[in-house]
């Protein structure tokens, strides 16, 4: 299928892949779509190997990267950040944190365990943090950049005109959409409320069309609720240029989540998902748990903003999923994740490739019935 986003960016279906995974990455972008690199939670020397990982799987072919860079958070002092972004979570909140460990009786990591989730995401979305990452991405051949959570700074996409990178940026507004436009974006991504991680309050199929009226002729790409042929189809049939899909490769083998979590993502249902600041600090759309449930209860303080949040709670998620692996009834509990409402179609585990061209097939195929049904 050829569109002005696949002519774009090089590609031959009009199919993005977004993960923080090296391999879903890599595995998308070889079934001829464009793999894109969660790329926050690494630091600067890791999100070097692993770009570099992912160019040698792939052999040339288009591949891109996805920045949070939020217009609004806690900013700590720049001569000791972390520790001056620790020092603004509040007692009450680190108190809540310890009794749900301990009422759960969530063990203790092992001394000699690398945390599974830690928190330089908080210097990773500040302005240095970013310009960090930003000189590690432009250093390699990278053909798409996507912004998160606001405008793109101006220095973010002049650097990406400079290098000859696609600037694309999500958006769950019209409004959005017309600030990215005079930003100088070139990719808007509308992404609906279904949709996993953060995301707004409009379903795909009323946000995707009001975007595309005001993109100017830039490619749209439908996020939300796509992870079958026949969404990525209507997606199309919508405006889009082509599909924005993450929530549908948390069902791949090659996703780094642990196998806990995948575990409970088959046995929930399209309704298990909650949108919520719990784990971020920004309204992101997650698998509901128990986790959610001690939060909701009365006298349980109010989330922190963005990055506090995900300090407060990396450690914490980092034990649960070290206990959840190892079946520890209490984690299983509270175990939760990014993850959209097509959760509720995940049957068994697939290989990320045959997920993609499954995809493209069953929606060629039901645009070809589309196609014939009209007299």
């Amino acid at each position: 299928m050829r569109t002005p986003f696949t002519e774009l960016v090089g590609i031959q279906h009009p199919l993005v892949g977004f993960n923080r995974s090296p391999a879903v990455v890599a595995e998308v972008t070889k079934a001829g779509g464009l793999g894109v690199l969660a790329a926050t939670a690494y630091t600067p020397e890791e999100l070097d190997a692993q770009l570099t990982w992912i160019e040698n799987q792939v052999g040339g072919l288009p591949y891109g990267v996805d920045l949070l860079v939020p217009e609004k958070l806690a900013i700590g002092d720049p001569n000791d950040l972390m520790a001056s972004l620790r020092a603004q979570i509040p007692d009450e909140h680190r108190q809540f944190i310890a009794d749900l460990l301990i009422k759960y009786e969530i063990p203790e990591l092992p001394p000699d365990a690398d945390p599974l989730i830690n928190d330089e995401i908080a210097a990773a979305i500040n302005p240095d943090g970013v310009e960090a990452l930003l000189d590690v991405v432009f250093e390699h051949p990278i053909a798409l950049v996507a912004n998160a959570l606001g405008t793109p700074p101006a220095n973010l996409v002049q650097r990406a005109k400079a290098n000859n990178v696609v600037v694309a940026a999500l958006v769950g507004q019209a409004k959005h959409a017309r600030r990215q436009v005079a930003a100088g974006v070139d990719v808007l991504i509308a992404q609906g409320t279904e949709a996993g991680g953060h995301t707004g309050t409009i379903a795909t199929t009323v946000l995707t069309p009001e975007v595309v009226s005001v993109a100017e002729g830039r490619p749209v790409l439908a996020a939300g609720g796509i992870a079958t042929g026949a969404q990525m189809a209507a997606g199309l049939s919508l405006g889009a240029a082509g599909v924005w899909c993450g929530s549908v490769w948390l069902n791949s083998f090659e996703d780094i989540t642990p196998l806990a979590i995948k575990q409970k993502f088959l046995a929930a249902g399209s309704n298990d998902t909650i949108r919520s600041p719990l784990r971020t600090g920004k309204p992101a759309r997650q698998l509901r748990s128990t986790y959610h449930s001690e939060w909701e209860k009365p006298g349980s303080p109010q989330p922190l903003p963005l990055p506090l949040q995900p300090m407060l709670v990396n450690e914490a998620f980092s034990r649960i999923d070290a206990a959840a692996g190892d079946g520890h009834a209490g984690a299983l509990e509270l175990e939760t994740f990014f993850i959209g409402q097509v959760v509720g179609s995940f049957t068994e585990l697939r290989p990320a490739k045959e997920i993609a061209l499954g995809i493209v097939a069953d929606c060629e195929q039901r645009l070809r019935t589309l196609a014939a049904e009209i007299v």
